[in-house]
């Protein structure tokens, strides 16, 4: 009997081709209508809006269901060194933290509280191309590294940005921010650079806060960025 089908089948196609298309019809279908389908942050939260240079930015992911991560972080393989996998917990008492966690410490900063500041490690030219996150600030790794910074630029960002105190050669943290540093993601060294630049003078371990997932992960996950630098200036 399968003999006398498939015989049959191949003096007309037809059927079979029309099964196809149903198929293919239904697929396209299938994505327009996924296409329409809402993303929220979690279940219960849309969006998060925030401050960001004096203007309220508002967080939330790409609504296209067929967005892709940009060309930038698609890459997998960048030489290692220097490019090379970080591990889940930079130094005893650092907090690795996730997206979830980025976005309480925006929306406090947001909301009036200066004991929280989110910083962007990275080095200009990556903030050009792919943005910062709404809410943070830009203070490039070097600022922090004593093989490109002198101790006196150092101390000022400690006093002037972080809230520290010193007197004579000591350092008093009591009142000093809690930092939340990221740069491009688990493959990049520059807040793991700045971290423990600032353990070794003496930081509080539980007042830095290390976004692992960085850039690499928030635009794979479609979340906003705004622009930065020259860009944001011709916008």
């Amino acid at each position: 009997m399968s003999s006398i089908l498939d015989r049959e089948a191949e003096r007309n196609p037809r059927p079979r081709q029309r099964g196809w298309l149903v198929c293919l019809a239904g697929l396209v279908l299938a994505a327009n209508a996924l296409a329409d389908e809402p993303v929220g942050i979690t279940a219960r939260q849309p969006w998060l809006d925030v401050k960001h240079d004096g203007r309220t930015v508002r967080i939330e992911r790409e609504q296209d269901n067929f967005n892709q991560i940009a060309p930038d972080f698609a890459m997998t393989s960048r030489p290692c060194p220097p490019y090379c996998i970080q591990p889940m917990q930079l130094a005893p008492g650092i907090e690795t933290i996730g997206e979830l966690e980025v976005l309480d410490y925006l929306k406090r900063a947001s909301g009036g509280d200066g004991s929280v500041l989110l910083i962007d490690s990275r080095d200009p030219e990556w903030l050009q191309r792919s943005g910062i996150i709404p809410g943070a600030m830009h203070l490039p790794w070097t600022r922090l590294h004593p093989r490109h910074a002198d101790a006196d630029a150092i101390a000022d960002v400690l006093t002037l940005q972080f809230g520290a105190s010193r007197s004579g050669v000591l350092w008093n943290f009591e009142h000093a921010k809690t930092l939340v540093f990221y740069c491009n993601g688990p493959w990049c060294g520059q807040s793991p650079t700045n971290i423990k630049q600032l353990l070794a003078l003496g930081y509080p371990a539980d007042k830095l806060k290390w976004y692992r997932g960085g850039m690499q992960v928030w635009k794979s996950l479609g979340l906003t960025t705004v622009a930065w630098g020259k860009a944001a200036a011709g916008k």
